[in-house]
């Protein structure tokens, strides 16, 4: 004979489950491509369980977890304005550099090999200019002599821009 187990609920409510079948969260930071700070999404349980909850990026979408969110956004909305203001002026800084590349190249200018992000973030590290590789945004690799203007994206809402010269290499001997 069988008898029923009654397994007790330890304190874990259940999960609000969206119109869609999946979970219903509310946003404590934003999520790339999932949402904003302070936004309700519904997600499946297992990215819920998983990833949001656990990382701290999500809680249980509830009328006060909610209003407290929406008392810190404020505060983090002046944060955001103040770090976009700051960036905007190193943005500005950037524009004013003007850095040069040497590169081997034949007679009409055609570069051996091209300079890339990677050669552009090394040039304006000897600036002083901090940038990683993947902030430059390059149409493709840069492989003929000449000036270039080159994208900058520092974040979401602010770019700037950076000249970049790229001459030939001066032989030691000469």
């Amino acid at each position: 004979m069988q008898t029923k187990v009654k397994r007790k609920n330890k304190g874990f409510k259940r999960l609000p489950t969206g119109p869609h079948g999946g979970v219903q969260l509310l946003l404590i930071q934003s999520v790339p491509d999932l949402g904003k700070q302070g936004e309700v999404v519904e997600v499946k349980r297992g990215y819920a369980l998983n990833y949001l909850i656990p990382q701290g990026l999500a809680t249980v979408a509830t009328e006060h977890h909610q209003r407290m969110v929406d008392k810190h956004k404020v505060k983090l909305q002046q944060i955001e304005l103040a770090r976009q203001a700051e960036l905007r002026s190193y943005a500005a800084e950037i524009a004013k550099q003007s850095v040069t590349i040497e590169a081997n190249a034949t007679e009409d200018g055609h570069l051996y090999g091209s300079v890339g992000a990677a050669e552009i973030v090394a040039a304006l590290k000897k600036n002083d200019i901090n940038l990683h590789a993947d902030q430059i945004r390059l149409e493709g690799v840069l492989k003929e002599l000449g000036l270039y203007t080159v994208k900058v994206r520092l974040s979401s809402a602010v770019e700037g821009e950076v000249k970049v010269w790229v001459v030939p290499t001066v032989a030691a001997d000469e």
